[in-house]
């Protein structure tokens, strides 16, 4: 067993603490956010991922979970701090590390004995080097190594993300830092790639970048297929089966989204540009995605005209399923877009309703998808729950006024929505 400190109770910090106090260690959780800590020591998360507030509870409960708001609680015992915190997109895109510097400045003051701090959060190449001096410059007296083990969790499916993952990637200074830390993670028997620092770091800015650009190429593909009479879907079923290709990420749709994809290829962006290289993929990767999300009020337009005093309903507004997450969701863009045009806005989700109120106040909100179809003059598909692949679409279209739907995901076989009557539009497909 470990003694282990996780500061910062966002999503990849409370699944990093869970997920290591579920394989035996004794973890503390320090979070300056009182009111969260609050609803954590009464076994509430803040977000919606399945399992996670399950697996919190049960740790807690057997002592191996703890939350606090004071660092010099959680820190002088423990023998590992896995940095969790927040690094936002800054004024030109670069990652803000503020509240890595803020939380490394209170470890610092809290030490009481040599360390070994992990970097969890994305941070630009370099921030392990930032971390060391920080901690230099505040306590000199112990030995603190400072490693880099970036995450690779999917919101939605992080717990299985944590406990399978496809690698573990560490990287340090020091090699027997990094070996320390793989420690913790030998259970999982999953290989582990222990690099340099930098090597780590980039990692993280490679992987997500290159997954955005399979989007982003899919999503041009489809913008082509759509002229050539060609489906995209079947295209893509077509190159995922050459094995140098794979069938991961080439859903044509409305776009990604969410907390990591945007912002860490603006990230990476912004590190090239530092280092006085001018990214051309990076930069066409995120103008495709910012183009896509017009489509699909381009597409209602082609249907219904005019916007101004249409009913248009919206099936789904986090930016994934299985998330309540709202972070450059595709759907605040399409509302938005709606709303100035004149349209009234219906809108369902099964988790992310009451975070979309804060941020659209001005949409309508309906507790399931009949609600949203009821009179609506068109829906257009933004999220691909399970639950709106099931619909029973001749009831929706009794429903509808109008029977127009635009599918952002291409959930719904072209073929069969208009043999049922309905005006359909899908993303890539004719």
């Amino acid at each position: 067993m470990s003694r282990i400190a996780v500061v910062g109770a966002g999503y990849v910090g409370l699944t990093t603490a869970a997920s290591l106090a579920d394989l035996g260690n004794d973890v503390r959780v320090v979070e300056i956010d009182t009111a969260k800590v609050r609803s954590l020591q009464r076994y509430r998360v803040h977000f919606y991922e399945p399992g996670l507030q399950e697996l919190i509870e049960r740790n807690a409960r057997a002592g191996r979970l703890r939350f606090t708001t004071s660092y010099a609680e959680a820190i002088p015992d423990a023998e590992f701090v896995f940095l969790a915190v927040n690094t936002p997109e800054g004024e030109n895109g670069e990652a803000d590390l503020s509240y890595v510097r803020a939380a490394t400045c209170s470890i610092a003051q809290s030490l009481s004995g040599p360390l070994i701090v992990i970097n969890k959060s994305t941070v630009p190449i370099g921030t392990g080097d930032i971390v060391s001096e920080v901690i230099r410059s505040f306590n000199s007296q112990f030995e603190v190594d400072v490693v880099s083990n970036p995450e690779f969790l999917r919101e939605g499916s992080a717990l299985k993300d944590f406990m399978q993952p496809d690698r573990v990637v560490i990287g340090a200074h020091k090699r027997e830092a990094a070996e320390r830390v793989a420690k913790l993670y030998e259970t999982l028997g999953a290989p582990i790639l222990i690099y340099n620092l930098y090597t780590a770091e980039m990692v993280k800015y490679a992987s997500n970048a290159f997954l955005a650009a399979r989007i982003s190429f899919i999503n041009e593909m489809a913008r082509i297929c759509e002229r050539v009479d060609a489906d995209v879907k079947l295209v893509a079923e077509g190159m995922g089966l050459d094995r140098r290709i794979g069938p991961h990420f080439l859903g044509a749709g409305i776009g990604y989204g969410g907390s990591c994809f945007p912002k860490d290829v603006k990230a990476l962006a912004a590190i090239a540009e530092q280092y006085e290289y001018h990214p051309e993929l990076l930069h066409a990767v995120m103008d495709i995605n910012r183009d896509q999300r017009t489509l699909a009020v381009d597409k209602l337009r082609e249907c219904l005209g005019s916007l101004r005093g249409q009913v248009i309903g919206l099936l789904g507004l986090a930016f994934k399923p299985d998330t309540d997450d709202m972070r450059e969701a595709a759907s605040v863009e399409i509302a938005r877009a709606l709303l100035k045009k004149g349209a009234t806005v219906r809108a369902y989700d099964p988790a992310a309703i009451d975070k979309a109120k804060a941020i659209m106040p001005d949409v309508e909100y309906r507790r399931n998808a009949h609600g949203v179809a009821r009179g609506a003059d068109a829906i257009v598909v933004v999220t691909e729950w399970n639950e709106f692949k099931q619909l029973d679409m001749v009831k929706v279209k009794r429903l509808m006024r109008r029977p127009v739907i635009v599918d952002g995901r291409n959930l719904y076989d072209p073929v069969e929505m208009r043999r049922l009557g309905f005006v359909y539009r899908g993303i890539g497909r004719n």
